[in-house]
């Protein structure tokens, strides 16, 4: 079997001193966040998915005159304290994503990094190539290690700028001596998500992620985001494999 890793990206990617700074207070953490899938539940997956986008969001997609297959909604955008607290239509889909994911013989996933370097030390490349890198080893550990027998896995991401970049580094870390990440079978491919339902999926559990990320690790700061552990922590934890945002 091979498990399909889509994941995106949450929190924000430049620096963070505080949140009252006047320029550099977006988010306290950077990572990518989504979900795994054996690959022969995937297309039955992205056809249910974009059912319940449809059902939860149907005034929306109306709206934007867009086809509702080439419409999407950023994660960011959709998980904010007001739609959470006002809307118990996103609270019960939330719970049944979970769900839906575990059914299949998935799970959710996410790995970041609590941001401490100062402005002008701060590499933002650098920062994505970290958690990026740091996805690949943990997703391998989870086929190598908690797998019986071992799985494989191919890695499916929003596209980057740095995507030349980032292949490379993948490839590397395929392929050296050392790290031999033995369970990807390509070099990540980069998509454009409002083609790819999946993608959609990962990037809304992202926003979500990244939601709590800034709550764990500056809790006095976003004290608001609060109702997101409240409702969705713990369903997240048990869902997630190999996950956790760290300094």
């Amino acid at each position: 079997m091979t498990y399909f890793a889509y994941l995106d990206e949450f929190g924000h990617i430049g620096p963070y001193v505080s949140r009252s700074h006047s320029k550099h207070k977006e988010s306290p953490v950077f990572g990518l966040a989504g979900f795994a899938l054996p690959s022969d539940e995937v297309r039955g997956f992205g056809t249910w998915f974009f059912q319940r986008k449809c059902e939860l969001l149907a005034f929306e997609i109306e709206r934007s005159g867009k086809p509702p297959a080439l419409w999407e909604k950023k994660g960011a955008s959709l998980y904010t304290v007001r739609n959470v607290t006002r809307y118990p239509e996103l609270r019960k889909f939330t719970f049944r994503l979970f769900n839906k994911i575990d059914s299949l013989g998935g799970f959710a996933f996410h790995v970041g990094i609590r941001k401490t370097a100062r402005p002008s030390a701060h590499n933002p490349n650098r920062l994505y190539a970290r958690v990026f890198l740091e996805a690949i080893k943990r997703i391998n550990g989870f086929c190598e290690e908690d797998c019986n027998p071992s799985e494989n896995f191919a890695l499916l991401l929003d596209e980057h700028e740095q995507r030349s970049e980032l292949i490379a580094e993948a490839s590397r870390s395929m392929y050296s001596r050392h790290e031999r990440r033995r369970h990807l079978i390509e070099p990540p491919f980069h998509l454009e998500s409002h083609l790819y339902q999946t993608l959609q999926a990962a990037d809304w559990i992202a926003g979500l992620v990244g939601r709590l990320g800034a709550i764990w690790t500056d809790p006095a700061a976003w004290s608001e985001n609060e109702v997101f552990r409240r409702y969705f922590e713990q369903r997240l934890n048990l869902v997630s494999r190999r996950s956790g945002i760290r300094n």
